[in-house]
């Protein structure tokens, strides 16, 4: 009987494979770096020796499905990887190579979405029917959970969350739209305007470094300086502003946030519940519970294995 699965989470850095059974216990696993650099080829390569690796000693057709979560853009219905940001991919055809090589299922989806069906199915939203996932780190992306079902949208684009925009004034984000949530509240956008804080007059503890980073920013606001603190205040209120626009929108039973910057504590949380309750419509606001995400470095390799268990049923 089928009941394992194979996971490929697949990053600008590394490529983290695992087989798993059901119930997301890991049997094997092994990271390669990535080096993109290399060409798409080499990444290919190393994805399918990471599958061997995973299924060495295992009964092949115990194995039911691989999932793949990849970051965007994709074409999922067609099966490929775009023309993502940090990988040499370009409408390379991801699915129907590894079922060649493997004929085992395939399946494709960016990694927020993956990271989403994680949480669903594994994490700290299992049970929920509705849910949204939301990562705040280098950049900020999200997905959610309708009615028990992961939604894509029309073009399996859907819940790019780091590109609502909250301020009309603001600053100008990689994608060329001013004053998008990720230009405003992600790590990157913390750090920028943190060094140009440390570069200007102005009197803060941040000086103390040689090079900030949002990590340097919450450890200075933890100790009570003023500047630190005015910046993390700004941007998660940004943040909290988004959250609570998808709050209203989707109705959502839980929130879960992950990402480098979640693991700040409490400052983030508060600032974005205190946004949360004074934008969103009363019932929604009561009914909605926020929380840190626990699956930690796996919630990628672990998105991939849900991704299969989901698709092949």
């Amino acid at each position: 009987m089928s009941n394992l699965y194979i996971g490929v989470d697949l990053g600008g850095t590394k490529i983290y494979t695992a087989l798993c059974d059901k119930n997301g216990k890991f049997i094997n696993e092994i990271i390669l770096k990535t080096e993109a650099e290399k060409g798409e080829e080499q990444i290919v390569q190393k994805i399918k020796d990471s599958i061997n690796y995973v299924m060495k000693d295992v009964d092949k057709s115990k194995i039911k499905a691989i999932g793949i979560g990849s970051p965007g853009p994709l074409d999922i219905k067609n099966g490929l990887i775009a023309e993502p940001a940090n990988l040499p991919f370009l409408n390379f055809p991801i699915v129907s190579t590894l079922f060649n090589e493997f004929n085992i299922d395939v399946y494709l989806d960016n990694d927020a979405n993956v990271a989403t069906l994680a949480e669903y199915t594994f994490g700290s939203g299992k049970g929920t029917n509705n849910m949204l996932y939301i990562t705040v780190s280098t950049g900020i992306g999200g997905g959610a959970i309708l009615d028990g079902k992961i939604y894509r949208g029309s073009t399996s684009n859907a819940l790019e969350i780091g590109h609502t925009t909250v301020a009309i004034h603001g600053r100008r984000c990689g994608c060329g739209n001013i004053g998008c949530v990720e230009a405003m509240s992600s790590g990157t956008a913390m750090m920028k305007i943190a060094r140009d804080a440390v570069s200007s007059r102005v009197e803060t503890s941040l000086k103390n470094y040689e090079n900030v980073t949002s990590k340097e920013l919450f450890i200075e606001a933890n100790k009570g300086d003023k500047v630190s603190l005015e910046i993390i205040e700004t941007a998660m209120s940004y943040l909290g502003v988004a959250v609570s626009n998808y709050t209203n929108i989707l109705d959502p039973d839980l929130i879960i946030i992950g990402g480098g910057i979640s693991e700040s504590g409490d400052l983030m949380f508060n600032i974005i519940r205190n946004e949360m309750e004074k934008r969103c419509l009363g019932p929604i606001f009561r009914n909605c519970k926020i929380m840190k995400s626990n699956l930690g470095s796996k919630i990628g390799v672990l998105g991939a294995i849900a991704l299969a268990i989901t698709e092949s049923k």
